[in-house]
């Protein structure tokens, strides 16, 4: 290659990078103000993310915005020894279900009836107003997983 077209064409890809790693920047600051610090953290990172094969209970729910959430609980002794979340959604629906799910590990099915939006958005620390919403998604998931649960639970019985 020409010296002159190899040092353009490094340039060029310099400068592409640069402008890649400024957008990056910008997206993850704006992410930030969005979710707060642990909502950003937990979106980079997420937990409990994924399907669980054959959970003892789980649940679906479709929003009103039209995102679908799963949450799927694995129970010993009574309480919830594993879960995981599934969504189709934006990253506050993700954010909410991975903290939610956080939320029942523990938990006995009477205590995950307790668990509500607002204490959800607590643990998460903040959302955008327009996604609130979110959180009363996961918490109406979880019931339909506790539910599910129950109804399972009665017809062993």
């Amino acid at each position: 290659m020409v010296p002159e077209l190899k040092s353009r064409k490094d340039r060029t890809v310099s400068n592409l990078d640069a402008f890649l790693d400024k957008l990056q920047e910008e997206i993850f600051d704006e992410a930030k103000q969005a979710l707060g610090e642990k909502g950003f953290e937990r979106w980079r990172n997420p937990k409990y993310n994924g399907r669980m094969e054959n959970p003892d209970g789980w649940g679906r729910v479709t929003g009103e915005c039209g995102d679908t959430m799963e949450i799927y609980l694995r129970f010993k002794d009574n309480k919830v020894a594993d879960g995981s979340y599934f969504t189709n959604g934006c990253a506050s629906s993700m954010v909410s279900a991975s903290f939610a799910v956080e939320l029942t590990l523990g938990k006995t099915p009477e205590e995950l009836t307790d668990i509500t939006a607002d204490q959800i958005l607590d643990a998460i620390g903040r959302l955008p107003d327009d996604d609130i919403h979110c959180t009363t998604l996961a918490a109406r998931t979880i019931q339909a997983a506790v539910d599910n649960y129950m109804g399972t639970m009665v017809k062993k019985v």
